[in-house]
């Protein structure tokens, strides 16, 4: 084997720090929006050498910066934390049951779960698990490829003015498209849902 393939074999098989798979959260988030280090600074007033930092794993972001990073970004603060694992192998690469960064809340009808080990990659993969009655009422559009499986209960998606009712098994996938979704059951409906690249 080649000794460049051989070091980036190596590197690559090297557990992954808590601060290094944050870094690579914040960096993804970023990216998905469109943001600058120096936008992103300026609205943190922080440096753009901070932030840089922050994106390398050089330097670990206080709370209140986590929060104002979520402010930022528009997602729940708890996406930042989660990273501990009770195996240092498994750091970056599993993601155990119990150890699932919740996001979303139980009053917005949507509870989200990443099932990803963090958002560095090309996707990201989340358990999505809709209340009876909850809706998207204004349709959303993102510059994404999704796909989604329904694992259990009743899913209507509307797909570029399209409905589309599914049921336990049935499967689905868009780009660059303008959706909504409601549950209309009884029933709590459970999609795993993947998007590329990752948004949340």
């Amino acid at each position: 084997m080649p000794a460049s393939l051989l070091r980036q074999s190596s590197a690559e098989s090297q557990p992954v720090s808590a601060d290094m798979l944050l870094a690579r959260d914040v960096r993804a988030l970023r990216k998905s929006r469109g943001l600058t280090l120096s936008e992103i600074a300026l609205r943190l007033g922080r440096s753009v050498g901070w932030m840089s930092q922050v994106e390398r794993g050089l330097s670990r972001p206080s709370i209140g910066d986590l929060r104002a990073l979520a402010d930022v970004f528009g997602v729940p603060v708890s996406l930042f934390f989660g990273h501990e694992v009770p195996d240092e192998t498994e750091r970056g690469v599993v993601v155990r049951a119990g150890r699932r960064r919740l996001l979303g809340t139980s009053e917005s009808g949507l509870i989200e779960e990443l099932l990803s080990p963090d958002l560095g990659g090309s996707f990201e993969m989340l358990r999505s698990e809709f209340a009876p009655g909850a809706e998207l009422k204004s349709p959303a559009m993102r510059p994404t490829e999704e796909a989604g499986y329904v694992v259990s209960g009743r899913f209507d998606i509307e797909i570029d003015g399209n409905w589309h009712r599914l049921t336990e098994g049935d499967s689905f996938r868009f780009g660059g498209k303008r959706f909504r979704w409601k549950n209309p059951g009884a029933e709590p409906a459970v999609v795993i849902w993947v998007v590329s690249p990752p948004v949340y």
